[in-house]
């Protein structure tokens, strides 16, 4: 019998609110949306078949809505094969960490100011992320083990915490805080006279194989995982397209956004950001088609076999088809697709705004450090998010999703209450004129995607039709030719034969 698990050593649930061997043994299959609760549809509630019925169906609803939230906030494991992994181990994770700071609080040098500091804030971040890993939810993600999301949960609200504290800061405390972290910070300066975009007719070979940098493979691989995240081609393209515009609204006010006509419309967004969409869909297209069947690694019995195993932990358990939108979406699930493409430039925006207000270079630690922070936490916000999103159901949206949106917050505000002298340049018919292309194009795309899959979905139902259209004049055909061909009988000295003109039908001839 197969078990199921929190993964915090919640011992299975009784026989008598658990499906029984029979059934959780069928669960070893699982296709490519087994994973994902089905979004119900709205259906007519009737209350004809009197109290009982109608308070049960309320019970059940309500149960239903508290175990789609559990899923989508903190998944248990299923299949569990190594039960040392998952089970809890409390009592020996506190007596290791307290014997570790024990020893390196009494054995270390303490003579070094800085080293003091460092030590002290290492701990404290060393033990926020134990109580992380024994508290918090591990989201809608297991793979490759719960401990790892949470400790990723763990990591994100330490940087809201630093946000927040950060906000109460000057700019020259805060500035000052960077320094400390890395002095060679005070020797870097963003040269604000430097020109871009320049001798734009100037097309050569060797200026755009200039252009395909690091940064283009950066975009390339970022769009890639946009892709496997949101799994919508007009989300994505309607992103790609208004972040070009968007780099054209805010270029008066960071001079690294203007760039050529070919290198924003070519390079950028038909090649890095087109290629890019392409593989990450097509990525999604194989996982969708792929069959997950997991074996026990007990089961295995060569060792080439458990390595291998071991390492498909690292993949995901299943693969769910994503439909962001309907031909019956409503009003509220329309808007809330145009919020993620909006919330998505918003995002984007804070990190290029992060690092020129605070004088950062591109290939700074802080700054990748911070790219790969977002982009592993933004996952289960979308998938948290998609959820309550198209999921009647789920009624509120899950806790990494809500942590998610106070950092964006959290940046947007730090760099307006720190760049305040960049802002005052800022022309306002442009942001108003962002905003509102923002909001036009976001619907305009939206719509074309619903009627797309409308289209898509009436032309599917005609060919269906044809093609039964087809079978039936076949057989029919396959009869007349039938009859035809069966000897008849004269009666009287006439012969009856049928027509084998197919226009003629079923009409006899004499």
């Amino acid at each position: 019998m197969k078990k199921r698990s929190s993964s915090r050593g919640t011992p299975p649930v009784g026989e008598g609110d658990h499906p029984s061997s029979s059934s959780t043994a069928s669960v070893a299959y699982k296709p490519g949306a087994a994973s994902a609760p089905a979004t119900p549809t709205k259906g007519r509630r009737d209350g004809s078949d009197g109290s009982g019925s109608s308070a049960g169906a309320r019970r059940k609803r309500k149960e239903e809505i508290a175990q789609t939230f559990v899923i989508v906030n903190e998944r248990p494991v299923d299949d569990i094969s190594l039960d040392f992994f998952y089970k809890p181990h409390t009592i020996t994770l506190l007596a290791v960490s307290v014997l570790a700071v024990m020893y390196f609080a009494f054995v270390r040098n303490e003579a070094n100011v800085d080293e003091n500091l460092w030590a002290g804030l290492l701990c404290i971040v060393f033990f926020f992320l134990i109580v992380s890993v024994i508290a918090f939810p591990n989201g809608p993600f297991t793979r490759p083990h719960p401990a790892v999301w949470r400790i990723l949960f763990g990591c994100s609200v330490l940087y809201l915490l630093m946000l927040q504290f950060l906000m109460f800061q000057n700019y020259p405390t805060i500035r000052s805080i960077f320094y400390w972290i890395d002095p060679k910070l005070k020797n870097f300066h963003i040269d604000m006279e430097k020109e871009y975009g320049v001798n734009c007719s100037d097309i050569s070979w060797d200026r755009v194989k200039g252009h395909l940098d690091v940064f283009a493979w950066g975009h390339f691989l970022g769009w890639a995982f946009k892709a496997i995240l949101i799994r919508h081609m007009g989300i994505l393209w309607a992103i790609s397209v208004m972040w070009e515009i968007t780099e054209i609204t805010f270029a008066h006010l960071l001079p690294n956004f203007i760039e050529c006509w070919w290198d924003a419309l070519i390079l950028d967004v038909i090649i890095c950001n087109g290629l890019g969409i392409w593989m990450g869909l097509k990525i999604c297209q194989i996982l969708e088609m792929r069959e997950y069947k997991w074996a026990s690694i007990k089961d295995i019995s060569t060792t080439t076999g458990k390595i291998k195993r071991a390492m498909l932990q690292f993949t995901p358990e299943s693969w769910s088809a994503i439909r962001w939108l309907d031909p019956k979406s409503t009003a509220m699930r329309f808007a809330a697709v145009i919020q993620l493409v909006i919330f998505w430039q918003v995002t984007e925006l804070n990190t290029f705004f992060l690092k020129h207000i605070f004088e950062m270079p591109p290939d700074h630690f802080i700054v990748i450090g911070r790219l790969i922070f977002i982009g592993l936490f933004v996952a289960p916000s979308v998938r948290q998010y998609y959820v309550y999103v198209t999921d009647t159901r789920c009624k509120r949206v899950g806790t990494q999703c809500w942590v998610y949106g106070a950092i964006m917050v959290s940046e947007a505000i730090l760099c307006i209450k720190n760049g305040k002298e960049l802002f005052e340049r800022t022309q306002a018919i442009n942001i108003v004129l962002w905003l509102t292309i923002q909001v036009l194009i976001s619907v305009a795309f939206v719509y074309l995607a619903v009627w797309w899959q409308v289209s898509h979905r009436k032309a599917i139902i005609l060919c269906k039709l044809y093609n039964k259209m087809e079978i039936y004049i076949f057989i029919q055909q396959r009869q007349l030719k039938k009859v035809s061909s069966t000897p008849t009988k004269s009666k009287g000295g006439i012969s009856l034969t049928h027509s084998s003109s197919p226009s003629k039908g079923r009409y006899f001839m004499i």
